[in-house]
């Protein structure tokens, strides 16, 4: 296989030959998710969620994040002219990444306590239906982030032997698992 370096329809695949040397496989190509907008993979969620979410009237958006989620939520939310929520857990997000939130115009809360706690504080807001959650557990956001696998597919002319992914909360696994089934 033999991808171009820029996808028509989305990001482009780079070959990583010493890497694949090193791990011992004929050829290992890279997904550069760092050319979204905000530097991350969760981009490719977050404008399907967002875009769904103004579709059905949704007042604001809201997630818990450490960091990328953050951003991207509130990028996508400043676009679509809805405000955006974001509970971080305390000391817990780089200082990058919350500049980047808050002068995209989101309002960050801090929560004491962890990212679970803030991620369940989210999900209590979103329930009293103002807010649409945005994080990994919304259906419309892992529509949006399976369409890597979908351009890694038509880029290679079929699936590749395997997909490794890092893992965080596990909401881009599911979303490659989604596309695959």
């Amino acid at each position: 296989a033999s991808p171009s370096t820029t996808a028509s329809a989305g990001l482009p695949l780079l070959a990583a030959p010493r890497l694949a040397r090193s791990a011992g496989v004929r050829e290992l190509w890279l997904k550069w998710e760092a050319s979204n907008p905000t530097g991350s993979y969760k981009d490719r969620g977050m404008t399907v969620a967002v875009s769904k979410a103004l579709e059905e009237g949704a007042a604001a958006i809201l997630c818990a994040s450490t960091g990328n989620t953050a951003g991207s939520a509130a990028a996508y939310a400043a676009r679509a002219g809805l405000p955006a929520l974001v509970l971080t857990p305390r000391g817990a997000v780089a200082g990058a990444k919350l500049a980047q939130t808050r002068m995209l115009g989101a309002t960050v809360l801090e929560v004491d306590g962890s990212f679970d706690e803030a991620l369940r504080a989210a999900q209590e807001l979103a329930d009293r239906g103002a807010h649409v959650l945005v994080n990994s557990l919304n259906p419309n956001r892992r529509e949006g982030q399976k369409t890597a696998v979908l351009e890694i597919v038509e880029e290679l002319d079929g699936p590749p032997d395997a997909f490794v992914l890092p893992y965080g909360g596990g909401g881009n696994t599911s979303s490659y698992a989604q596309a695959l089934t």
